[in-house]
């Protein structure tokens, strides 16, 4: 029986996490990324222990444990910086498995120099930047452009996958009508500095409210016994969305410092870590309405490109790794990879739909924000304003919805099992 073969468009943590997931099932792929180099860009993320399971899964323990920080506790806070929950995190969960904060630069990196070591350089093609796809005769044919001589470049395959983003081309050819990402009205202001360690050096803290708060944590280990330390702060705004080309764009700190410049707590110096930060980048707050499909014949989607979900709950790059997991077991147990993708599609889908609504009500977070409607000048104990029942009960509902439950992450069979020999390559 002939090999099949995969092309998977888009090289970032979803893209790199599917194209070791095929090769680890045996099946051929060929990644193409539009940057000609990567570089360690971006900030911090957090991934749950469900995706730190399929990374482990895939070997990659060790350099996660190296890079990242193992998460132990978040810990949600009013705008006065007053403790509204506090819960463990990853093993001190009782999960199996971490939940680290990573630089996603860094992770980036990592999943990439495992890419190369296995499926080989050939096989990872970057600085083409996709233009089109078309199937015909049982198979799927992409065109690229070389961002830099202009040549174009055609690959065929049994089947094509759009890990390309929140602005994915492969999507848009889908659904050529769609328009731009949805705005929340929201920016955030974002940076990474090298600090002293706040609370125990391994917890993430959330404080304020829907319309304003701040996320900061841990990422990596730094020198002189500090720790590199990511930092967010979000609000509403009332002015237009700013145009793509400005997303990520540098902004001074006197505009941050101006709406969170009071944002001391005995636990964290918000301003004195804005201040240190050398460089602040903003972002809008986006995503895009759900889709009634992802998968078209020998095509779908993955991450981003699939589900773009705004990033409360540390969901969006955790989740991409699943996509990519899931999307190799159903390619793994079908000959058909018309219906393998279709399967991926029904059994992922309604669940990622659900998530990025509940996203958009300020998902686990949700009780910051009861808290602040229903005790505004602060409160003398949290018991007064919410119940621990009604607390536990907003954290349960959005980690069962999101498969974060311990008993599902920890009892569930592994998704891929190697082809190499045994559940990790």
């Amino acid at each position: 029986m002939k090999k099949m073969e995969v092309i998977v468009v888009g090289g970032g943590i979803g893209g790199l996490s599917l194209a070791l997931s095929l090769h680890q099932a045996g099946i051929e792929v060929r990644l193409y990324e539009a940057v000609r180099d990567l570089s360690p860009l971006g900030v911090g993320i957090n991934l749950q222990p469900t995706a730190v399971r399929e990374l482990v899964e895939l070997g990659l323990g060790d350099a996660l444990a190296e890079t990242g920080i193992a998460t132990q506790r978040l810990n949600l806070y009013n705008k006065f910086g007053q403790l509204i929950r506090s819960e463990p995190r990853g093993m001190a969960a009782g999960y199996r498995w971490p939940q680290y904060s990573i630089h996603r630069g860094r992770l980036q990196l990592l999943l990439l120099k495992a890419v190369r070591e296995r499926i080989g350089h050939d096989h990872f093609r970057s600085g083409l930047t996709f233009t089109a796809f078309e199937q015909t005769g049982g198979r799927v044919r992409a065109r690229f452009r070389d961002r830099y001589s202009g040549a174009e470049v055609i690959d065929e395959a049994d089947v094509l996958i759009g890990a390309d983003g929140i602005h994915s081309a492969v999507r848009r050819q889908i659904y050529p009508a769609e328009g731009g990402p949805c705005f929340a009205k929201q920016l955030l202001w974002r940076a990474a500095v090298d600090a002293d360690a706040f609370l125990d050096g391994r917890t993430m803290v959330i404080a304020g409210h829907f319309h304003q708060r701040i996320i900061a944590y841990p990422v990596a280990r730094a020198a002189a016994g500090k720790l590199l330390t990511n930092w967010i702060c979000q609000m509403t705004v009332t002015e237009a969305a700013p145009p793509r080309e400005d997303w990520n764009r540098r902004v001074a700190k006197d505009r941050v410092l101006a709406a969170f410049g009071g944002w001391r707590f005995p636990w964290l110096d918000l301003p004195a870590l804005i201040e240190q930060s050398p460089d602040i980048f903003e972002f809008p707050l986006v995503d895009r309405d759900r889709v009634s499909a992802w998968t078209f014949g020998r095509v779908t989607l993955i991450g981003d490109a699939a589900h773009p979900m705004q990033p409360i709950g540390s969901q969006a790059g955790s989740q991409a790794i699943l996509d990519a997991r899931t999307l190799t077991q159903a390619l793994m147990a079908a000959d058909d990879p018309v219906a393998a993708l279709a399967r991926y599609d029904s059994e992922r889908r309604p669940a990622m739909n659900d998530i990025t609504l509940r996203n958009r009500s300020f998902g686990p977070e949700a009780a910051m924000q009861l808290v602040e409607e229903r005790a505004p000048d602060g409160f003398a104990g949290i018991g007064d304003v919410i119940s621990q029942d009604e607390l536990d009960r907003i954290a349960s509902s959005f980690s069962t919805a999101a498969g974060l439950d311990v008993e599902t992450v920890n009892s569930r069979p592994a998704y891929v099992r190697s082809m190499h020999g045994g559940a990790s390559d």
